[in-house]
């Protein structure tokens, strides 16, 4: 009887030559996302419909953008098919665009370009005095407002005292400085807030009439100080209106039946009236002195 070998057991996997046992674990093969194409949405997968993930739930709408890179500051968004606008541009429907980094607004409407600036005014209260002062910064339309404002102020109310007299003008004449500042300044960008109303120009206003006052004060200063016989000369004739004690003489005209006295003699520098004697028809002498000024006419009967 005859007999084959034993033979090996046989592996009843095949493609495993001599290891015995099931072969190993398949795991699916997936193949990897297309990047999206022209047509393509951004976050849309196969299958899926605009705006929609694989689990079903919307995204949100086109436009959108969600999913900003790690360690990247979020970025606004504009609403889909509009863009915020620049710096310095208005914004729609009535809203104000903000001022560029680094650039002053105007602290009374906020409207920009602005300047620093002092404006100043003067108030005379017979006794005391009052000063006024407005700081920016200010836009080109409210700086010239308040330089008008205020200098329309000092106009006729700074003269009424005598410090005031000689401040008031010195006030007023600062506000040229700042006042050319604001005429440099380009119209400017509207702010949140109302603008200041610039109004006339000064020259239009009743109260440039003000400058009459300082005007009028200096006349009446200059009269009061002036003395009428300064510039009387040997042969003129004057008039007392006043008395002996306090004379009030006056150079007028030698035909006039005004004239009371005629000069027959001047001593300057002197008010030693003893010395009229040395002049032949002299009979009275008018003395005047006032600080360094002092003299003595000789006169006689007309």
């Amino acid at each position: 009887m005859t007999t084959s070998p034993p033979q090996p057991p046989q592996n009843p996997y095949p493609g495993q030559p001599g290891d015995y046992g099931p072969p190993p674990e398949q795991f699916p093969q997936y193949a990897q996302p297309q990047q999206p194409g022209p047509t393509q949405q951004p976050g849309q997968g196969y299958g899926l419909q605009p705006g929609q993930s694989q689990h079903g739930q919307a995204y949100g709408q086109p436009g959108q953008q969600y999913g900003q890179p790690y360690g990247q500051p979020f970025q606004e968004q504009a609403p889909y098919g509009q863009s915020f606008p620049q710096q310095g541009q208005a914004f729609p429907h009535g809203q104000q665009a903000f001022a560029a980094q680094g650039q002053q607004q105007c602290r009374f409407c906020g409207g920009f370009p602005a300047v620093d600036a002092t404006v100043r005014g003067h108030q005379g209260l017979i006794v005391v005095m009052k000063f006024l002062k407005l700081r920016g910064p200010f836009c080109r339309t409210c700086g010239i407002a308040s330089v008008r404002d205020m200098t329309s102020k000092s106009l006729w109310q700074g003269w009424w005292g005598l410090g005031s007299s000689i401040i008031n003008p010195i006030t007023m004449l600062m506000n040229i400085g700042p006042m050319q500042k604001f005429k440099s300044l380009p119209e400017p960008s509207p702010g949140p807030g109302r603008p200041m109303d610039p109004g006339k120009p000064l020259f239009l206003r009743p109260v440039i009439l003000g400058l009459l006052v300082p005007v009028a004060l200096l006349a009446l200063i200059i009269v009061v100080n002036l003395d009428p016989t300064s510039n009387a000369d040997v042969g003129q004739c004057v008039q007392n209106k006043g008395t002996s004690s306090h004379p009030n003489v006056k150079v007028v005209d030698c035909s006039s039946s005004d004239a009371e006295y005629r000069i027959v003699g001047k001593v300057d520098d002197s008010t030693d009236d003893t010395q009229c004697e040395q002049f032949a028809g002299s009979e009275a002498s008018y003395v005047y002195e006032h600080r360094s000024t002092k003299y003595t006419l000789c006169l006689a009967p007309v």
